[in-house]
């Protein structure tokens, strides 16, 4: 004990020894505040339920945390994380499919509603707090440690499959070097003397074939594995040497990856956008996409399938959020960060939605119009043989120079004359509109669809080449952002060369990931993204919202946003946070849990055509389990801290926390320390710190502590630390 303290002044008098809390936090050995009785003056034995957030410590008080090189890069990462290839290939499909502009309206209102609080929320607790997922639960709450666990569960599953779409990018982006593209044409086979279509290429399409036989040379039925796809195999390989490279030095060198990886498809976008626009057909494409059909509003699954993308495409409960969050300056604005970053998600979804239905609008005039020569071949035919008479043809109709609307036309003639046969004859109507209604998402928009559409494009390998290379930097920002989410909590509790941690985690991520590149992969990653991660997520984020706003307490956490930004945020926060956000988010467990029970499990098998197939049982059990395997931590950490079978972490102070909660309490000691350690009589003396008037609605919160029987109101619930990991 230092000589100079008052305790050892009073060593040798009559009044009881009381240690200040200075010279406590003076000790080299940390201090368990589970065993000591200055626990918000609770009996021996019993624990905080809830942990006040500390006033930061000086922001200049080095506690040896990497931090960004400039605000910049840190707006990418958040950007390059959120941005993703859910804007490219399921915003626009989830627009076809809900009623075109309408669409936007839920959207935009759900965005508002629980996008951008419960972002703003996890990029406020990760600057608070200065730890990852894990660390800042255990922080916030204890018993709730397990929502950090759960989220860095489903980081690891996602980023499984993730990366495989990487490497199927790879694959098409080093394919693409070849003109034409090897998916432009039927291949042919010998038969005999002849050289023959591929039936199977023939009777679907020369980009479906490509995609299914020569990419993925995909087996029948989930139940045939087919050994390793060593196409694939070589490709993930590469995809996850991407990834370590870029996360292998933190944020120092994701840092500087996301300055190309985060931009580079905005440039990509706007050359598609201008290239789209200038082809026959884009105008119908965006004209159908923006054409709102209202009634659709009024259906419920629009608005849980808009709260579902809103929820994923701003990357809600992977713990990267937090992981980027935690590296800012205390002082940094992420108000302005969470409104930033939403906004370019928004608006890049909007743009990869006009850029896809402007090829998509060209892709379906040039299927319209193969459509109109094709059966007007069979017209011909009809006619040459007397099936159908020349006088059903209208006189103004060339078949030299047949146009869409001259088809129509004679269509209809013939359908409405020869009603009795007109089955028969197999004739298609040809409509554009029907072309522009076949919805197609995910990897049939990416690797069948879009591809279908640069194969038409003048210099097509060079357009192709810039598609799949900017997937692989949407994806590749996205991994980034799961990676942080992963290695972040880890290092946090571990103190483990990052370096080793990263090689580590990708490596045997690579050989988990083999179960995805076998000729049945593409069933698994289907499997994955259908379980893995949807109601695991939204259970994971309504407990975040529900551990700051009726745990925490969303006043005081308000009140410690004003201490850490500056200003007091909007009351609006404190209704979302408090009763809006949560509620929306019951609702859409409730109706993930519905839809889930309700729909067929299965998957779409191919096998000369693609056709819906249900999951065997053993498929079914490991589709549920990738549920309960995410979920389980919740419940057993609770249940383990609960009877104080696992230590929270109490006694794990850093050296810069002590030395800042040593500089928040000095002045306690010119004050009266027995009242706040002991407590003579807690009535009789001042409180040590100024009372917190906590934000909200309602006015001011005091909060009471119970020291030893007596009650007293004080603003300094509890001495913690953030470094409270698993």
């Amino acid at each position: 004990m230092p000589k100079n303290t008052k305790v050892t002044q009073k060593e040798h008098s009559n009044e009881p020894v009381t240690e200040s809390v200075a010279d406590l936090l003076s000790l080299e050995h940390p201090m368990g505040f589970k065993s000591s009785q200055m626990s918000m003056g609770l009996s021996p034995g019993s624990t905080a339920p809830v942990r006040a957030l500390l006033p930061s410590p000086d922001p200049d008080i080095e506690d040896g945390r990497p931090a960004w090189n400039n605000k910049l890069e840190y707006i990418l990462a958040q950007v390059g994380f959120s941005v993703g290839l859910g804007n490219v290939w399921r915003f626009p499909y989830l627009c076809q499919k809900n009623g075109g502009g309408a669409y936007l309206v839920p959207y935009f209102i759900l965005l508002l509603l629980i996008g951008i609080p419960l972002f703003f929320l996890e990029l406020a607790v990760g600057q608070r707090i200065r730890r990852g997922s894990i660390g800042v639960w255990n922080y916030m709450y204890p018993q709730l440690g397990g929502i950090g666990v759960s989220s860095l569960m489903v980081c690891g599953f996602v980023g499984l499959y993730y990366n495989v779409i990487i490497g199927w990018s790879i694959f098409y982006f080093f394919q693409s070097f070849q003109y034409p593209l090897p998916w432009a044409e039927c291949p042919l086979q010998r038969n005999g003397s002849q050289a023959i279509v591929v039936p199977e290429c023939e009777k679907s399409s020369a980009t479906t074939y490509f995609w299914y036989r020569q990419a993925l040379n995909i087996t029948s039925t989930i139940d045939d594995t087919g050994g390793l796809n060593w196409k694939m195999v070589l490709s993930l390989l590469v995809a996850w040497i991407m990834v370590c490279l870029a996360v292998i030095k933190g944020i120092q060198s994701s840092g500087k990856v996301m300055y190309f990886s985060s931009l580079f498809p905005y440039v990509v976008l706007f050359c598609f956008l201008v290239r789209g626009l200038m082809l026959k057909g884009a105008v119908d494409g965006i004209a159908h996409m923006f054409t709102p059909k209202l009634e659709k509003m009024l259906e419920p699954q629009v608005w849980r399938e808009a709260a579902t993308q809103v929820f994923f495409a701003l990357g809600l409960g992977f713990g990267g959020v937090i992981a980027f969050s935690s590296y800012n300056k205390r002082d940094n604005n992420c108000h302005f960060d969470a409104a930033l970053v939403s906004v370019i998600n928004f608006v890049t979804s909007i743009l990869a939605t006009l850029v896809v239905f402007a090829v998509l609008g060209f892709k379906a005039n040039v299927m319209n119009e193969k459509c109109v020569v094709d059966n007007a071949e069979k017209i011909l035919g009809y006619l040459n043989t007397g099936v159908l008479s020349n006088e059903l043809i209208p006189p103004h109709v060339n078949f030299s120079h047949l146009s869409t609307q001259d088809y129509a036309e004679m269509y209809s003639v013939i359908k409405t004359v020869k009603e009795d046969i007109f089955a028969q004859l197999g004739l298609d109507s040809c409509v554009l509109e029907d072309e522009l209604n076949k919805a197609v998402q995910g990897t049939g928009l990416a690797f069948i669809a879009f591809t279908e559409a640069m194969t038409h494009f003048p210099a097509s390998p060079f357009w192709s080449v810039m598609f799949f290379f900017m997937l692989i930097n949407l994806g590749l920002g996205s991994m980034i952002g799961t990676m942080t989410g992963i290695t972040t909590p880890i290092l946090d509790a571990f103190k483990i060369r990052k370096e080793i941690l990263c090689v580590v985690c990708c490596i045997i991520a690579f050989l988990l990931g083999l179960l995805f590149v076998q000729r049945s992969g593409n069933y698994f990653v289907a499997m994955f993204d259908d379980y893995s991660a949807g109601l695991p997520l939204t259970v994971v984020v309504i407990l975040e919202n529900i551990s700051v706003a009726w745990i925490y307490g969303t006043k005081r956490f308000m009140q410690d946003l004003e201490d850490m930004l500056g200003f007091r945020p909007y009351s609006f926060y404190y209704y979302m946070w408090t009763y809006v956000s949560p509620a929306i988010l019951v609702v859409l467990i409730i109706a993930t849990v519905i839809e889930m029970a309700m729909s067929p499990a299965g998957y779409n098998a191919w096998s000369q055509s693609e056709h819906f197939q249900s999951y065997p049982p053993w498929a079914m059990g490991m589709a549920y389990s990738l549920i309960i395997v995410a979920m389980l931590p919740l419940p057993l950490v609770f249940i383990a801290r609960h009877f104080n079978l696992l230590p929270d972490g109490s006694n794990k102070l850093s050296v810069s926390y002590r030395k800042g909660m040593m500089k928040d309490i000095s002045n306690l000691e010119e004050q009266d320390e027995q009242r706040f350690i002991l407590g003579k009589n807690p009535i009789e003396t001042p409180s040590p710190m100024p009372p917190r008037a906590y934000l909200g609605p309602g006015g001011t919160q005091e909060m009471t502590n119970t020291n030893y029987g007596t009650s007293t109101k004080t603003g300094y619930q509890n001495i913690g630390s953030p470094e409270s990991e698993l």
